[in-house]
């Protein structure tokens, strides 16, 4: 996949490449209501900003906390893309503690079955098409640090917001693995923005993100196999020209969220919109707002 992510430069103390350049200017909610031909969307914030160039091509309440859903996720695979020597194709064993979160949380679920062993790798299409707790649950129990499962899940949660530091996210902060909140969940459209750009240098999270579907084929406790499929939560895949990802979050706090890329002419745009009122109107603010962009 093409993309105008670049050579490295430095922006506001933090390392990274050109598609993730983090400069920003917001435009004001009241801004966007007075600026002649701002779209007017239904989401209660939201970003764009020109992927080479960091431009901001639209804001809306571009700085307001709110609570982040399952867009979370792009952390959470962002901690475990960046582990020293990472072994993709390391396999994990699924435990049932993974599946009684799933479902005393009434969770979205990549439906691991207990007793599988299935690769780091697999872990990631999990996580991102079906937004899979159960498979955010294994990452974090895998990459965290501790003697303990309860231990090794606080340890990654830190360094997912150790991580949000790092990037220059002031305005994030993760108490969960997957979004599932507990009042102390939230990022921004810009910080989330932000940290989407900084997630598509990894080329597996790429891959992935713009996968619309995918079967995989996973060991079973007893040395078999058996397939997984997993599809894109994501609308924009395939219904809007040149999308390549991100992800999709939504429950009761978070309303509906969308994190979302296209590339057209060489040209990336990428934004966030969250806390819209439906699906309908996530996919239509996040359409409004690219063809905004690409105006620009």
């Amino acid at each position: 996949m093409k993309t105008d992510i670049g050579a490295v430069l430095r922006v506001a103390g933090v390392a990274v490449t050109a598609g993730a350049v983090l400069t920003a200017g917001p435009l004001s909610a009241a801004a966007q209501a007075d600026t002649p031909g701002l779209p007017t969307i239904a989401a209660k914030g939201g970003f764009v900003m020109n992927n080479g160039t960091g431009r901001t091509l639209f804001a809306k309440s571009a700085d307001k906390r709110l609570p982040t859903g399952s867009t979370a996720k792009i952390m959470t695979a962002r901690v475990v893309l960046a582990q020293r020597n990472l072994n993709l194709d390391a396999k994990v064993t699924v435990q049932k503690a993974y599946s009684d979160y799933i479902v005393a949380k009434t969770a979205s679920s990549a439906r691991l079955i207990v007793g599988d062993k299935v690769t780091v790798r697999q872990l990631l299409y999990g996580l991102m098409l079906p937004s899979g707790c159960d498979a955010a649950y294994a990452l974090a129990d895998k990459f965290g640090s501790g003697p303990t499962r309860a231990k090794r899940v606080q340890s990654f949660i830190g360094r997912m917001n150790a991580t949000a530091r790092t990037l220059g996210l002031r305005n994030t902060h993760f108490d969960s693995f997957d979004g599932i909140g507990n009042k102390a969940n939230y990022s921004t459209p810009r910080d989330l923005t932000k940290l989407a750009s900084d997630a598509m240098r990894y080329p597996l999270f790429r891959t992935v993100v713009k996968t619309r579907s995918t079967k995989q084929k996973v060991t079973t406790r007893n040395n078999g196999y058996r397939y997984m499929a997993w599809t894109n939560t994501n609308p924009l895949l395939g219904t809007y020209a040149g999308t390549i990802g991100i992800k999709t979050g939504s429950g009761p706090e978070a309303k509906y969220c969308l994190v979302y890329a296209a590339t057209r002419g060489g040209r990336t745009v990428i934004g966030t919109v969250l806390a819209s009122t439906s699906q309908a109107n996530r996919a239509a603010d996040a359409r409004k707002t690219l063809d905004h962009g690409f105006k620009k």
